[in-house]
This record gives C-alpha cells, structure tokens and sequence, in this order.
C-alpha cells in the first residue's frame, strides 16, 4: 500500500513563499508520474501542477505559472512544490497524488493516491 505524506502547509501573508513536501512509501516512486492539486472551500479539486517519473517534464496551471514550481527527488522518495508570490486566491487544501503511470495526467479519477492533504492560507 502506498502512504502520501504532505507538510510545509501554514499561514503566510500575500506575497510570502512556502514549500510544500510530500514523501511516499514504498521502493516504486520514480516509477511514477506526481501531481498537486488544491482544492478551495465550494470549489472542485483542481490540478495545481505535475511532473512525470523522471522529472524530466513538468506542467504547471495558468493560474500558478512563474509562481509555483514542482519537482522530485527520487533518492529521497519525495515531492516538492515550492510557492512563491502567494495570493489569497491560492488558500487552499493542497493534496499531493499518484498517478499509475510514468507520463502526466491532468484529471483527478487518473490518480489513484492521495495524500491526507494539507492546508493553505494566504492573508491579505
């Protein structure tokens, strides 16, 4: 069974920077391509950014491009999205998943791990 494990989560003001980590159990991770999603009180879950099994390729929303950066490292079994310019409208519940092959995907029924998730804020 694979474990999703998120943290860097917090409270930061508008124009802050966070990091975001997710470590996963397990000897497959690079067999594996990654994503995060986020997901707002009353809104659906939504791809924030992904990145497939070698970390060769990345995608990343147009809401977050040249704000927010995914990457992995492998040796270490581990996930990364580092945040930066942070604005209110990125408060959120921020999930990390696995998705059960090598290249990205961008819908959520084509990830089949999750996270616990962790939250978001981002004061005005």
């Amino acid at each position: 069974q694979v474990q999703l494990v998120e943290s860097g989560g917090g409270l930061v003001q508008a124009g802050g920077s966070l990091r975001l980590s997710c470590t996963a159990s397990g000897r497959t991770f690079s067999s594996y391509a990654m994503g995060w999603f986020r997901q707002a009180p009353g809104k659906e879950r939504e791809l924030v950014a992904a990145i497939n099994s070698s970390g060769g390729s990345t995608y990343s929303a147009d809401s977050v491009k040249g704000r927010f950066t995914i990457y992995r490292d492998n040796a270490e079994n581990t996930l990364y999205l580092q945040m930066n310019s942070l604005k209110p409208e990125d408060t959120a519940v921020y999930y990390c998943a696995r998705t059960p092959a090598n290249k990205i995907r961008f819908k959520v029924e084509e990830y089949n791990y999750w996270g616990q998730g962790t939250q978001v804020t981002v004061s005005a």
